[in-house]
């Protein structure tokens, strides 16, 4: 056992050697060459913990963000290809494998139609190709309900395991892929574009867009999908699957099979609906707050003193998605890397008393959207919290004059009393 230890983290130490010769500079087959003359064979677990290591000793995420591609190049001759684990139907890993051939069918589709465009004389009509890029591109989208669920769902339940190196680095790639989209979305909406323009496009956005889609499901397949199969318990896909249906499906709907196990109910203070919290301005029952906080016109999130999540509003018309799986969640990572920084910046702000308020504005989804997030003080001013407060403003940004009488803006509940 001692002897499968010892090169199991020689193959470890030596990946990190030359996957640190391919950042200093060393070109990709020249190390190439060298990891297939010292490393015979190595799996995801190895490959995951080199990127660890390489974060342990300080080498920034976003470095080997920028090179993880080439990392996934030179190591993928190499990688044994372990048959991949079977679950049931409609399981977590079962739906995201059935979203990754969805969307390599659209890949393949919109290479089809991209390869017709190029192929076209200079006088050629594109406008059925033209069509069929735009469709297969429109189903492309999709893949933001698959990456919202793997950043916020699956990756909480990798954290609470104590891997955190892949998924901010595949959050990160993730954002680069939703960059492209939006890029090549913005194009493909242009008018008065022509056939030698389109073509242009199809070089330098259409395939790299495409690329990068398959990288991420090489790795989602052959990396994270295996290491959280080995990792993750009964109780961590329940409570993924449970999370999952906020973020929607792409492009297929779950099977249906899986049967999570009942979760496992929190320790610490359970009250009935009708027992009473007792608050220094008056008392409520359990029941009447989660009413409350069902209906607010805004979207609550609280952050404690140690930068992790305790607890968010469910309303009807949420601004931004939230699954429970990210209470207890740093919240550092509930936001994209590129972000991290705003979120550091502001936490340390208010806990060192520098400043009570940070607020922004944004046009999101054809919305006008406030965030706004205050410091939580005790009676002694000291720091217990940051509480996030996020409003749809698009309605209120929009009244002129007065209503000084009452009127209803929407019909009244179906069984209402008349």
């Amino acid at each position: 056992m001692s002897e499968i230890i010892d090169n199991r983290a020689n193959r470890v130490r030596t990946l990190k050697q030359i996957i640190k010769k391919l950042h200093s500079g060393t070109p990709a087959d020249e190390v190439k060459d060298q990891l297939a003359e010292i490393v015979k064979e190595t799996d995801y677990s190895e490959i995951v913990a080199m990127e660890q290591d390489l974060m342990a000793e300080g080498m920034p995420v976003e470095e080997i963000q920028s090179m993880c591609d080439l990392h996934s190049q030179v190591t993928r001759d190499v990688l044994v290809q372990l048959p991949p684990k079977s679950v049931p139907p409609g399981h977590p890993v079962d739906t995201f494998r059935q979203e990754n051939r969805a969307l390599s069918g659209a890949i393949l589709a919109m290479r089809q139609a991209v390869k017709q465009i190029e192929s076209l004389p200079g006088d050629g009509d594109f406008e059925a190709p033209l069509f069929a890029w735009r469709k297969a591109f429109n189903d492309l989208m999709d893949i933001e309900k698959h990456y919202q669920r793997k950043e916020h769902a699956l990756f909480s339940r990798m954290e609470a395991h104590e891997i955190t190196g892949p998924p901010k680095v595949m959050w990160a790639k993730d954002d680069e892929v939703r960059d492209m989209l939006k890029d090549l979305g913005a194009a493909l909406h242009e008018q008065d574009v022509t056939l030698a323009e389109w073509k242009l496009l199809a070089g330098t956005m259409a395939e790299p867009l495409l690329a990068a889609v398959e990288e991420m499901i090489y790795k989602e397949e052959n990396i994270l999908l295996p290491m959280c199969l080995d990792t993750l318990t009964d109780e961590d896909w329940a409570e993924i699957w449970h999370a999952s249906p906020q973020y929607g499906w792409c492009l297929v709907e779950p099977k249906e099979g899986y049967v999570p196990p009942e979760t496992v109910v929190p320790e610490g203070l359970k009250l009935g609906s009708g027992d009473a919290v007792q608050l220094p301005t008056g008392n409520l029952t359990l029941a009447q707050l989660i009413g409350i906080f069902s209906n607010l016109p805004v979207d609550v999130t609280f952050v404690d003193a140690d930068d992790r999540v305790r607890f968010f509003s469910e309303g009807p018309n949420r601004v931004f998605a939230r699954s429970r799986a990210i209470v207890g969640r740093k919240v550092q990572h509930c936001h994209p890397p590129r972000s991290v920084g705003v979120v550091d910046q502001i936490v340390s702000d208010f806990r060192d008393g520098r400043q009570d308020v940070a607020e922004f504005w944004i046009n999101f989804q054809g919305r006008f959207v406030h965030i706004r997030y205050f410091a939580v003080r005790d009676a002694n001013s000291e720091y217990i919290g940051t509480l996030e407060v996020t409003q749809d403003a698009t309605g209120i940004r929009n009244l002129e004059g007065e209503r000084r009488l009452l009127e209803y803006d929407s019909a009244s509940p179906e069984g209402a009393a008349k």
